[in-house]
């Protein structure tokens, strides 16, 4: 057989063997770009494609130790706590104001032990213990670590495990969360649920829109029905948030509150396809949240008041940076706007520096000054083009665990949130 012969063998097999691929192999063998919401689903394609360089080999080890610490955890549910919400559905989400403790001694006639009272700083364990906070958290993180473990190497039990992480929380009858928040930061005896709660999700939710995005390029055991329930699960809650008392509350916030709930907002909409409230979202924010809320010399006031001003300083740019890169989506420049004093996230992150980099102190109160806090929101100043940003990037403390930005370039927040 001469070699064109041969050739032309081979061609005719590799023919026969694609021709058989199943519909969901030959999805994932086109590796579709993933539809994401914060996260640039090019930018990670093209990453994906040169995991062979050598600077991406110690962050994909990071991510991979990261997800395989999940393998054997889980999957939670709503409906494990120990006492349902008020009203009684265990499907409810529930989490408790974290500073206000039992007076009395629970008894059968009084299972919360009523009435209660704030102990400011003082941390009810409660809190952990007897609410789905902790569960959602890891719900969350999970999903997002399991799901770009996932898209980098291909490892099918990273997919499965998040498939039923997402599943058990949000779609499975016997095991799902309802979509609203109406009891999330709850005082017993005192308030069933509070606008504030709403931060519960929207501190982090948009990495698990972004974890289906990836899911939804082909993962081994997602399925259509997962994906239509989603989006399902999604429109509902973005119907709540808008209409409800709470979500009108929260979103008039003017502190981190108000930030964090345009990034749900604008998240939630661009991912069930209102890609018009999403734009609007992010174009409102211009003038309705860095105008007031940022100073022109880039500090942000109503953060600096809290005992932990620098975690509050970081946490509120970690979702004007995320929503900035909504805005990216739907062809709004965010970083690009200055307000009548100068203001601009630019700016505001340009505050941080000298601490972020350790070149000076921070000159506010700080209960626990972490300075891997700030080094997100840095990288998404210098991807957005702050040469000063872009400067000190070298000079940035990893956070525990490694750097990831390389592998998902949107700030997460880097310290702990409790509390």
């Amino acid at each position: 057989m001469n070699a064109r012969s041969r050739w032309f063998v081979l061609l005719t097999a590799l023919a026969a063997f694609t021709s058989g691929l199943t519909a969901p192999v030959a999805a994932r063998t086109a590796a579709a770009v993933p539809d994401t919401t914060v996260l640039d689903g090019a930018r990670l394609q093209h990453t994906k494609k040169h995991l062979g360089d050598p600077q991406l080999r110690g962050a994909v080890r990071a991510l991979t130790s990261r997800a395989d610490k999940w393998l054997d955890q889980g999957p939670w549910t709503v409906v494990d706590k120990p006492r349902p919400a008020p009203g009684g559905d265990v499907h409810d989400y529930l989490s408790q104001a974290p500073y206000w403790w039992p007076s009395q001694s629970p008894t059968s006639d009084n299972p919360w032990g009523c009435p209660y009272v704030q102990r400011d700083g003082q941390r009810n364990p409660e809190v952990d213990t007897g609410t789905d906070r902790q569960d959602l958290e890891k719900t969350f993180d999970s999903a997002y670590d399991l799901s770009l473990a996932w898209y980098y190497t291909g490892r099918k039990q990273y997919a499965e495990k998040a498939g039923q992480v997402v599943r058990t929380w949000f779609l499975d009858p016997a095991t799902r969360m309802n979509p609203h928040l109406e009891h999330s930061q709850f005082i017993p005896c005192k308030y069933d649920g509070r606008a504030i709660g709403i931060i519960d999700f929207s501190q982090s939710y948009t990495s698990v829109l972004d974890a289906i995005a990836l899911l939804n390029t082909g993962a081994p055991g997602w399925s259509g029905k997962d994906r239509s329930g989603m989006a399902r699960w999604n429109t509902d809650f973005l119907r709540w948030l808008k209409d409800s008392d709470f979500g009108k509350q929260e979103g008039a916030a003017a502190n981190n509150h108000g930030t964090f709930y345009d990034l749900l907002l604008a998240g939630l909409a661009h991912a069930t396809g209102d890609r018009a409230l999403a734009r609007r979202t992010v174009l409102d924010a211009r003038s309705r949240r860095i105008a007031p809320q940022i100073a022109a010399d880039g500090s942000q006031p109503q953060e600096l008041t809290r005992t932990r001003s620098w975690h509050y300083s970081t946490f509120d740019l970690v979702a004007y940076t995320r929503l900035a890169a909504i805005g990216r989506h739907v062809g709004v420049d965010l970083w690009a706007y200055r307000g009548p004093e100068g203001q601009s996230l630019s700016r505001a992150v340009d505050y941080l520096l000298p601490a972020a980099t350790g070149a000076a102190p921070w000159p506010h109160p700080e209960l626990e000054f972490l300075r891997y806090a700030a080094t997100d929101v840095v990288h998404a100043a210098a991807d957005a083009g702050d040469a000063r940003a872009r400067k000190t990037v070298p000079r940035l403390e990893a956070p525990p665990g490694g750097d990831l930005w390389a592998l998902r370039p949107a700030a997460e927040q880097l310290d702990s949130i409790a509390g």
